[in-house]
């Protein structure tokens, strides 16, 4: 089984915010299969579906993004799931918004939700999504932002990169080598 694991924080308020763009790009894929979160343990919400022959988990942690291993690691434990079959999807400063960029592992750079991935998983070798948020262009704090939402004339090439991240995560679920989807994506 595949997890697809995207980062976020749970609640409406954070529901369109630059943190929750993993979370958005699950429910991009929920939306194209008519899939559902339907299931709920280990501090996440999930489903478990079937595409293209490969039983897939999409996971959501309810934990809020400092402790999402919390979630991930447990139910890795449960469904005996390797850490080579795991691709963690999340925001990532460094990038302007509407890029995107596949790693087959690297370290935390900053980001909490991919720290606690990390130390939960005891390892930094675990696959990743990262998608562009830029960085505040002010004196903004870092947290107020991430926490904030999309200015309008980002949208767009945010809502691709969504989609983007959903196609690459699909064609490594049809079994591509994830080397070649990154040669495929980055951008």
């Amino acid at each position: 089984m595949k997890l697809i694991v995207g980062l976020g924080n749970p609640g409406r308020k954070y529901k369109k915010t630059r943190h929750n763009i993993g979370f958005q790009t699950i429910d991009a894929l929920l939306e194209r299969h008519g899939w559902k979160l339907n299931n709920s343990k280990f501090h996440g919400d999930y489903a478990i579906e079937h595409f293209n022959g490969e039983k897939i988990m999409l996971l959501q942690p309810q934990t809020y993004m400092n402790l999402s291993g919390e979630s991930i690691r447990p139910l890795m434990d449960y469904y005996q799931i390797e850490t080579d079959d795991v691709v963690v999807i999340y925001d990532d400063l460094d990038l302007p918004a509407g890029r995107i960029r596949l790693r087959q592992k690297g370290g935390h750079g900053g980001h909490n939700g991919v720290r606690s991935t990390i130390n939960h998983l005891g390892t930094k070798e675990f696959k990743r999504v990262r998608l562009g948020v830029g960085r505040p262009a002010n004196a903004t704090p870092v947290i107020d932002y991430v926490l904030g939402k999309f200015p309008k004339e980002e949208q767009k090439a945010v809502e691709q990169s969504i989609q983007d991240a959903a196609d690459a995560i699909e064609t490594w679920a049809e079994g591509k080598p994830f080397i070649e989807v990154m040669n495929d994506f980055n951008h």
